[in-house]
């Protein structure tokens, strides 16, 4: 896929797979919920160069432990139940732990609209706020991406 298939692809689908380095060695893979942030909001095109995922989880989660002692870690979207519809992308990045509490509650907050379609009422930005006292949000710098997308075989395969 292209930057920009991979931007549209990314804001299609809802779940992204995190993979975090354990301590003992092992991958802890983790599904999350998450937003797309554009560096450039007002491009049509949305290239994934100008896209950054980001995500709110406990700020006392194992990935979050894992994260804080190797911010190293491989996130993936991926879609399609037959072989010829498989997609996904699958990018090394370098996770951001964000801590400030407006910094979280934002992130809250478009998850909230993204996947409650939410209006921030009063009373939702209450609780978005209590929660993103208890969470922290994770902004994923990426570094390497690979993606696939069996549509495009035809009967190539």
């Amino acid at each position: 896929m292209d930057d920009a298939e991979v931007a549209a692809f990314l804001e299609e689908e809802r779940t992204v797979v995190v993979g975090t380095n354990g301590p003992d060695g092992w991958p802890h893979l983790m599904p999350l919920w998450f937003v797309t942030r554009f560096a450039r909001p007002d491009s049509q095109a949305r290239p994934l160069g100008d896209v950054t995922l980001w995500a709110w989880t406990y700020a006392a989660s194992q990935k979050v432990r894992n994260l804080e002692r190797d911010s190293r870690c491989t996130w993936q979207v991926e879609a399609g139940a037959e072989y010829s519809e498989l997609r996904g992308v699958m990018v090394k990045a370098e996770c951001v732990v964000h801590r400030d509490v407006e910094a979280v509650w934002s992130v809250g907050a478009e998850l909230a609209r993204r996947y409650g379609g939410a209006s921030i009422t009063p009373d939702v930005e209450a609780a978005l706020r209590k929660q993103a006292a208890k969470r922290v949000a994770l902004r994923f710098v990426e570094r390497e991406r690979a993606t696939w997308d069996h549509r495009k075989l035809g009967d190539a395969y």
